[in-house]
């Protein structure tokens, strides 16, 4: 029995995907304890943007360590605040014309979303928030009665209020377009939808299956909120610093969301780091009403200001983003029609992609196939039915078609026979190659 076996929670679960222990990691590699090489295409599930210890972050922290820079400073003034906010304003909030306030939450994203969740209803002076099916924004108890999955809601042990939950774009098919029913109950004094403090999204949806939501969409659900007088609450914690292509995933779309959530991979590193971005006039928190002994993480200011610098200044890599997006595009596209004979369908944005399985049963055994030949990559969806590629945004060529390349080997080798879906079967049959 090992140390995990012995004293660690059952709650674990990416060790359960991964049974070895991890010593060491650089760039787009994980190693384990013999030396093992696998190649990372879960990324810290979007934390890891710049891969594992990029050099460009790792010496300007080992010189603030070696002079004693702050490392804990609750909300104070530091240096090293001031500089990350210099650069994401310059860099970030300006070129995009975004008039915002930062707020340092809690280290966590849901932290983040706990706070948005707050102000609106702080501002507003209502209860209600509207939030998507299939959207994840975080366990913590505001932010899971946000989140719709089952397993995750189920363990809150208590009866979650104050939220109507929406279809998201595509929830109701093809063709119909479900801000037209959002407006129409918000139209409705008898609907039963109490008129919402705010609206609260993610435009690409991970964890609920790499639901891409249209710019059309997005267009639309703004035009809603502002019509019925409702914030909207973009969480790019998963698919912003990025993923998609842009920095923000709702550039695109040419959208003003009134409250932005960033985490993950806003510190540049790795380490734990999460802010609010709120239009001036929402700022209207009295002192501490919202705060945390650890806002405002003093080393992911130095490596959050030292990856704006570096990879935000210009737009080469959106650019290189797009590029490989469009290559992970076109493989998963591949693998969809060859494998399957229809039973796979390729979702996704930017380097925000997958591929959906007919099953979660046939995800899981693609994947644990995968990791045997040396690829970490998880599954997400209601029944995990989705592989999910999240790799690093600085991962080489080389390396990103040879994970894709072990991904289709395993594809090959778990379905090695498939027959259609019968009219009204809601799986097919397939044979698992020993």
């Amino acid at each position: 029995m090992t140390i995990f076996d012995e004293i660690e929670s059952t709650v674990q679960s990416y060790a359960r995907s991964f049974p070895c222990v991890f010593h060491k990691a650089k760039g787009e590699y994980l190693y384990d304890e013999q030396g093992n090489n696998y190649l990372d295409f879960l990324a810290g599930a979007g934390t890891l943007n710049y891969g594992h210890n990029n050099d460009i972050f790792k010496q300007p922290l080992i010189d603030y360590i070696n002079e004693d820079g702050i490392t804990h400073g609750l909300d104070m003034h530091t240096r090293a605040k001031a500089a990350f906010l210099e650069s994401f304003k310059e860099k970030i909030l300006d070129p995009r014309k975004l008039d915002m306030v930062v707020q340092f939450t809690g280290p966590t994203g849901t932290n983040a979303v706990e706070a948005a969740l707050k102000l609106a209803r702080k501002v507003k002076d209502r209860d209600n928030i509207i939030s998507f099916t299939n959207g994840f924004h975080g366990v913590t108890l505001g932010a899971l009665s946000t989140t719709g999955n089952s397993h995750h809601r189920g363990a809150s042990g208590v009866t979650m209020g104050g939220n109507s939950r929406m279809p998201f774009d595509g929830y109701m098919g093809d063709g119909i377009d479900t801000t037209q029913y959002l407006d129409k109950v918000l139209s409705d004094p008898s609907s039963g939808v109490d008129k919402p403090a705010a609206v609260i999204v993610e435009t690409v949806q991970g964890e609920g299956g790499i639901n891409v939501a249209s710019m059309q969409w997005l267009k639309a659900l703004e035009t809603v909120c502002r019509r019925h007088d409702v914030l909207l609450i973009v969480d790019d914690i998963q698919a912003g610093c990025g993923r998609t292509g842009t920095f923000f995933s709702f550039e695109p779309a040419g959208i003003q969301p009134d409250m932005v959530t960033l985490s993950k991979s806003i510190s540049g590193y790795g380490v734990p780091f999460a802010l609010l971005l709120l239009r001036p006039e929402l700022d209207q928190w009295k002192p501490a009403e919202h705060n945390g002994t650890f806002r405002g993480n003093n080393m992911a200011f130095v490596t959050g200001k030292v990856a704006i610098d570096h990879y935000w200044s210009n737009d080469g890599f959106e650019q290189e983003i797009r590029r490989k997006g469009d290559i992970i595009g076109q493989r998963l596209e591949h693998l969809a029609t060859t494998y399957g004979e229809g039973n796979f369908t390729a979702k996704g944005r930017g380097m925000f992609r997958g591929i959906s399985c007919v099953t979660g049963e046939l995800a899981g055994k693609i994947t644990r196939r995968a990791f045997e030949k040396g690829l970490i990559i998880e599954t997400s969806g209601a029944d995990n039915e989705i592989i999910k590629c999240l790799c690093p945004l600085t991962i080489s060529e080389t390396a990103l078609n040879h994970g894709l390349d072990i991904l289709e080997e395993s594809m090959q080798e778990i379905c090695s026979k498939t027959e259609q879906i019968p009219e009204g079967k809601e799986y097919f049959e397939y044979d698992i190659a020993s």
